[in-house]
């Protein structure tokens, strides 16, 4: 018999059609107050809105991301989250969502010192770049590596900070953030073991 965290997670997986999404709609509580940077097209937001009445709002770069997300109704404003969160006093959100985009900022630890004083939780997703697709394709080829999950070539790739699980963790405990919860996840499924290794996302959720 299936769990109801296994359901919840084919439900939001079938809905949104990411698996970091996926974990992201379990983690967050009914009835929370929810940023999203780099929030996209609003996906995530809407999902959050309609299944988990959460009180919702959303910083995305791209405006014409961002017309879009006004027109599902969501509240969303264009901003550059490597500026900061000045305008948020601390601890005024439930959670602060990041997914997917912390290898894409110029300064990803100002932004996850930024996330962590304006919510009470901060939830972050990332490709691990510690794969053993991605090691294997740079001692194969000699080049920058490509996987399925990493399809770009070096000069288009949005990415522009190549961090691992270890990588991550390490500037977690030097920065004195608590990690509440982590996943770890292979083509939607979650792994326990050789996560370094094998998991092509990472989910975390912090607080200081």
């Amino acid at each position: 018999m299936a769990t109801a965290e296994a359901v919840l997670s084919t439900i939001v997986s079938d809905a949104l059609g990411r698996q970091d999404y996926a974990i992201i709609g379990e983690m967050v509580e009914e009835d929370a107050s929810v940023l999203d940077l780099g929030c996209g097209e609003g996906e995530l937001l809407s999902w959050l809105v309609e299944q988990r009445n959460a009180k919702a709002r959303g910083v995305e770069i791209s405006p014409e991301k961002v017309r879009k997300c006004v027109a599902r109704g969501l509240s969303v404003y264009q901003g550059d989250i490597d500026k900061g969160l000045a305008d948020y006093p601390e601890q005024c959100f439930d959670y602060i969502i990041l997914s997917q985009t912390l290898q894409e900022t110029l300064r990803p630890l100002d932004v996850l010192k930024e996330m962590v004083r304006v919510g009470r939780r901060a939830i972050v997703a990332f490709p691990n770049f510690g794969h053993w697709a991605v090691r294997t394709s740079l001692l194969r080829t000699g080049k920058a590596p490509k996987t399925d999950h990493l399809p770009y070539e070096w000069h288009n790739t949005p990415n522009i900070h190549f961090l691992t699980v270890l990588d991550f963790e390490q500037t977690v405990r030097e920065e004195g953030f608590t990690i509440e919860r982590s996943y770890f996840l292979r083509k939607g499924k979650h792994i326990s073991w050789w996560r370094s290794l094998r998991s092509d996302v990472a989910v975390y959720e912090l607080r200081k």
